[in-house]
C-alpha cells in the first residue's frame, strides 16, 4: 500500500513498517451479480493481507508514524483482528505490545497473538470493556494507545483500500460499496480518499453509495440510521457470529453516520 506514499502520512526518506500489506485482488462474482440483478459485483479479498485482514493497513501506518515519534509502548483492544496486526508490526518495530482482548475471542487469534511476542491480557466483557483497561494501562504504563479511532494514523492505512478499488476500476468510483461494519474505520477511511481523489482532481464521478451492513445482534450503525439519529447508543446483549463485528458502542459511530451526507451527497445506503 505504501506505493501511495504522496497520500500517506509518510516523510521524505523515511522507510514506512510494513509487511507487504495491500494490494489485495478485487474478485469478479458473477454468480452472485446474476441473483441480485446486478451488472458486475467485486468482492475485495483483504484475507490476503500480511496478518489475514484489512487491520493491516491501518496498524502499518499508526506503527510507522507511532515509531518515528519515539513511542516505547503499544497497548490496544481486540476482537481478534486488530491485536494480531499491531503485534505483528509492533514486533517488526521493535516495540513492545500489550494487547487485551475478551476471553471469549477464538483460540486461534490469541495463539497469533502471542505468536507474534505481544503480551495478552483476557478481560470478561466485549471491546468495549477492553477498551477501559487499555486506556488505564497506557495511561500507567507511558504506552501508546492505538485504539480505534483514538490517533489519526489507522484511518489513514485504511483508506488505501478505496485508493485500491478505484485504481481497480480505471480511477473510477463503483456505484456502491457494501462494507460489513464493526468500528466503521474502514468505511470512515473510503469515504474519507474518495473526496480526497475527488478534489485532488484524479477522479470526476458521482460519489459512490455506501451501506453498512451488521449482524442482527449487533447493529448499532443500522438502528440509528433508521431512527434517523445522528449518533449511535450502544448495543445490549451484543452477540454475532463474525466476533470481529461485535463492536455494541463504536466510536466512530457518528462519522459512519454522517458518511454520504456531505457535499451535497444525499444518495446514502442503510
Amino acid at each position: 500500500m505504501w506505493r501511495y506514499h504522496d497520500w500517506l502520512p509518510l516523510l521524505e526518506g523515511e522507510t514506512p513498517v510494513s509487511l507487504g500489506e495491500g494490494a489485495t485482488p478485487m474478485v469478479p462474482v458473477p454468480s452472485f451479480a446474476k441473483e441480485y440483478g446486478l451488472d458486475t459485483l467485486w468482492i475485495k479479498d483483504e484475507a490476503l493481507n500480511a496478518t489475514g485482514s484489512f487491520k493491516a493497513r491501518g496498524m502499518s501506518a499508526a506503527v510507522t508514524r507511532a515509531a518515528a515519534a519515539g513511542t516505547k509502548a503499544f497497548s490496544t483492544p481486540t476482537a481478534g483482528n486488530a491485536g494480531v496486526a499491531l503485534s505483528a508490526y509492533g514486533g517488526s518495530a521493535g516495540v513492545p505490545v500489550t494487547v487485551f482482548a475478551p476471553r471469549w475471542t477464538p483460540k486461534t487469534i490469541l495463539t497469533q497473538i502471542e505468536t507474534f511476542g505481544a503480551d495478552l491480557e483476557l478481560i470478561d466483557g466485549h471491546i468495549g470493556d477492553c477498551g477501559k483497561v487499555a486506556r488505564a494501562f497506557a495511561a500507567e504504563h507511558e504506552a501508546f494507545d492505538v485504539s480505534t479511532l483514538r490517533e489519526p494514523y489507522r484511518i489513514e492505512g485504511k483508506k488505501t483500500m478505496g485508493l485500491e478499488v478505484a485504481e481497480a476500476m480505471g480511477w473510477k468510483f463503483p456505484d456502491a460499496l457494501i462494507y460489513p461494519t464493526g468500528g466503521g474505520t474502514g468505511l470512515i477511511g473510503m469515504w474519507k480518499v474518495f473526496k480526497e481523489l475527488r478534489e485532488a482532481g484524479w477522479v470526476s464521478d458521482e460519489l459512490p453509495r455506501l451501506y453498512s451492513v451488521q449482524s442482527e445482534g449487533c447493529a448499532p450503525v443500522v438502528k440509528a440510521f433508521e431512527q434517523g439519529a445522528k449518533k449511535t447508543e450502544p448495543w445490549e446483549n451484543a452477540e454475532t457470529v463474525a466476533w470481529g463485528l461485535r463492536v455494541p458502542a463504536p466510536l466512530g459511530g457518528s462519522l459512519c453516520l454522517s458518511v454520504g451526507g456531505d457535499q451535497g451527497q444525499s444518495r446514502r445506503g442503510q
